[in-house]
């Protein structure tokens, strides 16, 4: 009777003391959670004030309050300067190459690394591909020049072993996007490929056993237990880096470009970087920086709603 009356009177709780509740009942979890959260609000929400300057003539001495409403004149002036249109572009192409060496490289290098016996061989490989995440790209587009000098480096040692002539690859525009792909992908899939280890190894070592009795070859059982186990995984990974797409890697290739590769390796965070921090012109930067965050959002979401359709699987 006891049992029946208590039940009767959680159910005429109000949801606001039913939540009250539920949050005194874990308050030291959600007490952790308060680091986070300041966290958040601190450095990703409280900057959202600065879209503004976006729609400024914005003076730094004068500040928000003192500075001009100016609408959408930025954004006019960006579509309408060819050399942001063309920053806009690589930044498109150099992306969606990273994305899908990005995307694959991981997946390959993380069955690889799986399907491996030996224990000691592949704690060593793991560790080798893993480093270079590490390393930063002041150090590691040092490390770039050095092996693609045409006086001392490996790659044109090699080249002249086949009878080629040697030549300083970074300065060369039918190189230079290829040459940013390949480096971001032997420096990141390591560290990403993390990931899909840890979903493998989360998977039913049964249903292995049972494809091994059923006669199933490695490959066999890459491809129809261990991809179709970790799919849910890709399908976030892939969502995820969707919403990269118009972040091309500052770091990387202004530690890479010179003026001889402008014309293919100006990206937006170039551009963003040159115009408001060398030329001071806040406005136009921040305007060019709203575009790439709308752009990036709005990938996002239509790639997740494309993944609830097609596997209903999604980030949210």
């Amino acid at each position: 009777m006891e049992l029946v009356t208590a039940r009767v009177s959680d159910t005429r709780e109000t949801p606001l003391k039913r939540q009250t509740r539920r949050i005194w009942r874990y308050k030291w979890l959600y007490a952790m959670l308060l680091p986070a959260l300041a966290w958040v609000l601190l450095f990703d929400y409280l900057p959202l004030y600065g879209i503004s300057i976006a729609f400024m003539d914005y003076n730094a001495i004068q500040g928000f309050s003192g500075s001009e409403w100016a609408g959408l004149k930025h954004f006019r002036e960006l579509f309408e300067s060819e050399m942001f249109r063309n920053a806009f572009k690589n930044t498109l192409i150099i992306s969606l190459y990273k994305m899908i060496s990005g995307f694959i490289c991981p997946i390959l290098l993380a069955l690889s690394l799986n399907e491996i016996r030996a224990r000691w061989f592949k704690k060593t490989l793991q560790t080798a591909v893993y480093l270079p995440r590490f390393v930063s790209w002041v150090v590691y587009g040092g490390i770039i020049a050095l092996l693609l000098s045409p006086e001392t480096g490996i790659v044109n040692k090699i080249v002249e072993l086949f009878g080629g002539k040697p030549a300083y690859l970074l300065v060369e525009p039918s190189y230079f996007r290829t040459i940013l792909v390949a480096t971001d992908a032997m420096k990141e899939m390591g560290w990403a490929a993390i990931i899909y280890m840890a979903a493998i190894a989360g998977l039913n070592p049964e249903v292995y056993e049972a494809a091994v009795m059923d006669g199933a070859t490695r490959f066999r059982r890459i491809v129809h237990v261990t991809l179709p186990g970790i799919s849910g995984t890709i399908i976030v990974i892939f969502i995820l880096r969707v919403g990269y797409l118009m972040s091309a890697g500052l770091d990387q290739v202004i530690n890479l470009y010179n003026p001889m590769v402008f014309e293919v390796g100006d990206i937006l965070d170039t551009y963003i970087y040159r115009v408001g921090i060398e030329q001071f012109s806040l406005s136009l930067a921040a305007a060019a920086d709203v575009i790439k965050g709308i752009i990036g959002l709005a990938m996002v979401l239509a790639a997740n709603q494309i993944a609830k359709r097609i596997n209903d699987s999604g980030i949210f």
